[in-house]
């Protein structure tokens, strides 16, 4: 095990091997969001295939298809199911991330394989519609679909007694603003949410954005190229539904229980610390866990680093215990 470091934005040794031995493999490489679109896309998911070895073994997995509901506005969208061996009852509605335009379910199906497992919970993930060939609210509709079919009992054979909202990044996000959308809606909200290292700001004013302006990893001009193709031709900083700390207290005081979980290094840090800071403030006791030493996107790493394993091994405890809350 490495030492933590005392400051948890310096690089831990395993961190800084595994991102020494891939960009020896590589060589540098585009950046993604410099490119077309689609050739950005096809850039990250044959990065992300190297990540998505060894998976884990699940009970069952299967591709499930949520119709499109044209009064909400979200579009025909797969639904990729993984149940692991060792399932109990519920649902985690996993969001992929990859800033609103890159990345799918298979690109982070490890990381969902273990978070089943650490969970014991089925974990389902919404291949919803990507930017900037669909900005805002595309993307944000489908996930909301995706909830409400689960959250009614709609598809069969998937335990809707206990759903939990999560997600990684953009999908941090768009599962935060997914329960902002049902609760300005009127309808029912997850249980819980599991939220690890998201963007919801789209000013890029927070001190972590400075520190970390040129990373490693995610850096503050590839932030600002994400954020743009998502907005479109909307202006949405002020938007709860694609900003969520622009949402009032009132809003996020009605959210379910959250387990809110940051990188150490990763201009995203002060988003999640903002967004922590507000719920206590409001005197929530929402659980704020920071890895210390990683860098954003970590948990695609379950395979290569311990730090990766322990911090699911974590949110599936926080995600049992809002189980035995009364």
């Amino acid at each position: 095990m490495n030492a933590i470091p005392t400051d948890p934005g310096i690089l831990s040794a395993q961190m800084a091997a595994l991102m020494a031995m891939v960009e020896a493999e590589t060589g540098p490489l585009p950046d993604p969001t410099l490119l077309p679109p689609a050739e950005g896309r096809a850039q990250s998911a044959r990065s992300n295939q190297r990540w998505n070895v060894n998976l884990p073994e699940m009970a069952s997995e299967q591709d499930l298809w949520i119709a499109a509901d044209p009064a909400l506005g979200s579009a025909r969208c797969r639904m990729r199911v993984l149940t692991p061996e060792n399932a109990e009852d519920g649902v985690v509605v996993f969001v992929h991330g990859g800033g609103f335009a890159f990345c799918s379910p298979e690109t982070h199906e490890r990381c969902a394989r273990v978070l089943a497992i650490e969970t014991r919970m089925t974990v389902a993930m919404p291949d919803y519609r990507l930017a900037p060939e669909n900005p805002f609210p595309a993307g944000l509709l489908d996930t909301v679909a995706c909830l409400r079919a689960i959250l009614d009992g709609a598809i069969r054979g998937l335990d809707s007694r206990s759903v939990f909202m999560s997600g990684d990044s953009a999908g941090a996000n768009l599962a935060l603003a997914a329960m902002l959308h049902e609760d300005a809606a009127g309808r029912s909200l997850p249980d819980a949410g599991l939220l690890f290292y998201g963007n919801y700001a789209a000013d890029l004013a927070g001190p972590s954005y400075t520190r970390f302006e040129n990373g490693p990893g995610l850096t503050t001009a590839k932030m600002r190229r994400y954020w743009d193709w998502y907005a479109g031709t909307r202006t949405i900083s002020t938007d709860p539904l694609a900003c969520p700390l622009a949402a009032s207290d009132a809003a996020l005081s009605r959210l379910p229980p959250l387990y809110l979980m940051a990188a150490g290094v990763d201009p995203l840090f002060s988003d999640t610390a903002t967004l922590h800071a507000r719920l206590k403030a409001m005197g929530r006791d929402d659980a704020f866990d920071i890895v210390a030493g990683v860098t954003h996107g970590f948990l695609q790493n379950t395979n290569e680093l311990e730090a990766a394993r322990g911090a699911l091994k974590t949110a599936g405890a926080a995600a049992r215990a809002f189980k035995t809350r009364p």
